[in-house]
């Protein structure tokens, strides 16, 4: 059995299409089915059902993904600690970042970064903490920007900020000129919300249980830009993390009296991975203090 085989069918298994697949290993259609026929005829076993125009794994299949997965996790690992021993600071860091941090802290910093290590290739994927945390345990990212904690022993965190948590009204509202707001005082106003999955909303709904308030939830969404713009337009009151806070016309940001009411940042890994020179670079790069703005009033 060989390696790219491997890659073949965990790339099937992943985009359930032999097609894209393919497009994924960069190799052509034909080529990659025969490969996949050449492992079930060495195996003795049928790894996928075709229907139609997909394909699903059948129990063979399901019994040996984690175990290719963990053949292909090895053989990284090994790659990189050889280029690490050898002393090559180039390569490949795969990247990972929630939404809600991306847009915001990212560009700045990883610009910064790769000015100072031009050989590093950073290749950035924007999703959610339970999809990002799926990738590291897949093998298939090095390292994540999320909200902490992560859930499980089996990953590794680093906290690098901390940071508070602001009520967003819009410029004609009663509590505008207030410097500070308890989360109660917005209990009877219309609320705009982060959906499910993202972080952040969890956060906002923990503040809300220890000031016993309840929302008000009119519109939720996955950007914090177009709360922003909702409240900016009268629409309604929100949330957001100090980072978010930007000089948008007609929204007037208050810091919540509560001492609870921040958010836990920090850089997630495996802890069987192996860091590489550029990851280890990268993370003494990400861990340096960063000045949060002030509020824009």
């Amino acid at each position: 059995m060989e390696i790219h085989q491997l890659r073949y069918f965990c790339a099937i298994a992943k985009t359930g299409n032999f097609t894209r697949a393919a497009d994924q290993e960069h190799v052509a259609q034909p080529s990659l089915s025969q490969q996949i026929q050449k492992m079930e005829a060495e195996l003795g076993a049928k790894l996928f059902d075709r229907l139609g125009r997909g394909v699903r794994l059948t129990a063979f299949g399901h019994t040996f993904l984690p175990r290719a997965q963990a053949i292909l996790r090895e053989l990284g690992e090994a790659t990189s600690e050889i280029q690490q021993m050898v002393g090559a600071e180039a390569g490949t860091v795969i990247f990972g970042c929630i939404p809600t941090i991306a847009p915001y802290y990212l560009p700045s910093r990883l610009s910064t970064f790769l000015a100072q290590h031009p050989q590093v290739h950073l290749q950035i994927i924007e999703e959610i903490t339970p999809v990002l945390l799926a990738h590291l345990q897949e093998g298939v990212m090095d390292m994540a920007l999320v909200a902490l904690p992560a859930p499980g022993p089996e990953f590794v965190c680093r906290e690098i900020l901390r940071e508070r948590m602001f009520l967003v009204v819009p410029k004609d509202h009663r509590l505008a000129r207030e410097k500070s707001t308890l989360l109660k005082e917005s209990e009877a106003d219309p609320f705009l919300l982060l959906k499910e999955g993202h972080c952040f909303r969890e956060s906002v709904v923990s503040a809300c249980q220890r000031s016993r308030t309840k929302l008000n939830v009119v519109f939720e969404t996955g950007q914090f830009s177009s709360i922003l713009a909702m409240v900016s337009a009268g629409m309604g009151i929100s949330v957001v993390p100090e980072m978010a806070i930007e000089s948008i016309k007609g929204c007037r940001f208050i810091l919540l009296e509560d001492e609870a009411a921040f958010r836990r940042i920090g850089l997630v890994w495996m802890r069987n991975h192996f860091q590489t020179r550029a990851e280890a670079e990268l993370l003494a790069h990400l861990m340096k203090p960063l000045a949060m703005k002030a509020a824009a009033r």
